[in-house]
């Protein structure tokens, strides 16, 4: 007998797996205007950064030891956000936020608790596959769906919508030799970063006892000469374990391993004598499922290595950026307690992501973002953090949503030189940075304006919001960057921003791009070390109250803004010759800070 109630859906695009990559790839794409149908096996979104690991997302600005180099778009959309909902760093309340954002998106159709459990792909002509639908089983509501899609997205981590698609991928470390990597292995092996489960404590006002189980791990103190234990409210990612093992088929016994060494390292700091500080901490939450790091990774048409990352490489085709350094794990984790839980090799520079290592070389319409996206290990030891994934997810949600319409389903041939500076220039006005990249939309009226200012501060006149950059460059970022600001900045507030046409002009959008503090990290996490780094509210160089005035008349309005970029469209029809912002006040800063101001006709 058959159970399952079956469903047949026909969409644009499908994402499969629902993590941070996964989640801003549905969310580019809906709002480009494509039909999309995003899948998770979990009840929350979020992957290793939702309340279910509570893993924080770091990234290019390497917990802000590499100021200005932080993640724009949908991903520091998410993160200025949370830390204005969210002072109290609550991630129930962060899990519910990102639910929110895909639940409420009118293009967006999300299927929780769903897995994805089978691909139908033909062969074509020139020997690639191509996707034609998927098979998902919701099991809590006992209903099957099978959903077809003009592109697919792999951002399961896993790979599991690739395997059944039949897309090459790659498992392990490579040899030494097979991309001249000095950061290899000198023989290629099946090893891979390991896996973690965290906790978190809480702080009583009388002595917290904890009696073991019996089945815990047992540490001594020399086990931890290469992993100091120096809070007791959250830790330690290095608690990590598995990567000689299959973190795909022996994820169980991964986990029941990781449970003994989280609960034993636990066990140290309470019994052990060492830590007579932690005696009124008591144990509060430990994760339940591993915060994996590391599995199959697809092949696609490049494959980014150590010398792409460490060498600043900017593609012609680049589409995400990073930064984090190569961080390369020992396998076995804490079975090597002679071995430092991690060897980074800081990078000078920043470094692109072309799209060739967002799709894959022999499935036609498959994309892929985060931790899977075709790279070495050793390069994947930097692309895997969490906002860089984010980038890629919004890239290639960017790239499905342009061109789910007319035109094929090839990503190949969708992406010649057109579609990639289309893809480009999109990315940029929905706040993506690219490296060495000015913004120059042909559609951005603005571009034909005259600017002036109220008033303005020597170095940061009101030309810069026309220029093409959202953000300060900074020597760092790579040869081709210099310091300079890229921000209007007012001499004092109020203030106001004029744009002035040539000719009465017919006007649908204004498109405005905010300073939010990108010389300071941004991050939600359960360490009060690095929270205290952290503002956790609006930013204080942020815009909060302003107005939008078109020859002389109020037609918008936003009196608490706390985003960096902001859209808005205007009261239909509307035709003027002067565009204003007029600037009240801020979030805390005495100057008004604008980056780019972006206009579109109707």
């Amino acid at each position: 007998m058959i159970f399952m109630k079956q469903h047949s859906l026909e969409t644009d695009f499908l994402v499969a797996g629902g993590g941070m990559a996964g989640l801003c790839a549905a969310l580019a794409a809906a709002r480009q205007g494509a039909r999309v149908v995003l899948v998770q096996d979990r009840s929350v979104l979020g992957g290793n950064a939702s309340s279910e690991v509570k893993m924080h997302i770091v990234g290019a600005d390497c917990h802000g030891g590499k100021p200005g180099r932080r993640e724009s778009g949908i991903i520091e959309e998410l993160k200025l956000e949370d830390a204005v909902r969210n002072p109290h760093r609550s991630y129930s309340q962060w899990d519910l936020l990102l639910y929110e954002k895909a639940k409420l998106e009118p293009n967006l159709t999300l299927l929780l608790d769903a897995d994805l459990v089978g691909a139908e792909a033909e062969v074509q002509s020139d020997g690639r596959r191509v996707i034609r639908s998927a098979r998902v089983v919701r099991n809590l509501m006992e209903e099957e769906f099978t959903i077809r899609a003009k592109f697919f997205a792999d951002c399961t981590g896993d790979g599991r919508l690739g395997l059944e698609a039949g897309a090459d991928f790659h498992v392990g470390r490579e040899a030494r030799a097979d991309h001249g990597e000095s950061l290899a292995q000198p023989e290629a092996d099946r090893h891979t970063l390991g896996s973690s489960i965290l906790i978190t404590g809480r702080k009583y006002d009388t002595p917290q006892p904890f009696r073991a189980p019996t089945w815990i791990r047992k540490f001594t103190k020399a086990d931890f000469c290469h992993r100091p234990v120096f809070s007791y409210e959250y830790g330690y990612w290095w608690f990590e374990w598995g990567g000689q093992l299959d973190t795909i088929t022996d994820n169980e016994t991964i986990r029941h391993e990781l449970l003994r060494i989280a609960l034993g390292v636990w066990d140290y700091i309470k019994n052990s004598g060492e830590h007579p500080d932690a005696a009124c901490w008591a144990l509060d939450w430990v994760g339940s499922i591993p915060g994996k790091r590391e599995s199959r990774r697809f092949l696609g048409p490049h494959v980014l290595t150590q010398s792409d990352v460490q060498g600043g490489t900017v593609f012609p085709d680049q589409v995400a950026y990073g930064g984090w350094a190569i961080d390369l794990h020992p396998p076995s984790g804490v079975d090597v307690p002679d071995e430092p839980p991690f060897t980074p090799h800081h990078l000078t520079h920043l470094y692109s992501i072309p799209l060739r290592c967002y799709h894959s070389r022999n499935v036609a319409n498959l994309f892929f973002a985060g931790r899977n996206i075709s790279a070495t290990h050793v390069a994947f030891a930097s692309t895997r953090v969490m906002a860089t994934c984010a980038l890629g997810g919004q890239a290639i949600g960017t790239a499905a949503g342009l061109w789910s319409g007319s035109g094929g389903n090839d990503i190949l041939v969708r992406s010649d030189a057109e579609g990639i500076r289309l893809l480009q220039e999109t990315l940029m006005k929905n706040d993506a940075f690219l490296l060495n990249r000015t913004a120059a939309d042909p559609h951005d009226l603005a571009r034909q304006a005259r600017v002036s200012a109220s008033s303005a501060t020597d170095l940061a006149p009101p030309e810069k919001v026309l220029d093409g950059v959202t953000r300060n460059l900074r020597a760092d970022f790579g040869p081709w960057s210099r310091e300079s600001l890229h921000y209007w900045e007012s001499a004092e507030l109020p203030a106001t921003l004029t744009l002035e046409f040539p000719e009465v002009t017919e006007l649908d959008e204004i498109h405005l791009t905010f300073d939010t503090g990108f010389e300071r990290e941004l991050i939600l996490s359960p360490s009060d070390h690095i929270t205290k780094k952290v503002v956790r509210g609006p930013q204080p160089e942020t815009v909060r109250h302003y107005r939008i005035l078109v020859d002389g008349q109020v037609v918008g309005e936003e009196e608490d803004n706390y985003l960096r970029k902001r859209v808005h469209a205007l009261p239909s029809p509307c035709r003027g010759q002067t565009v204003q912002i007029e600037i009240l006040s801020t979030h805390g800063v005495e100057r008004a800070r604008v980056f780019e101001l972006r206009i579109y006709g109707a």
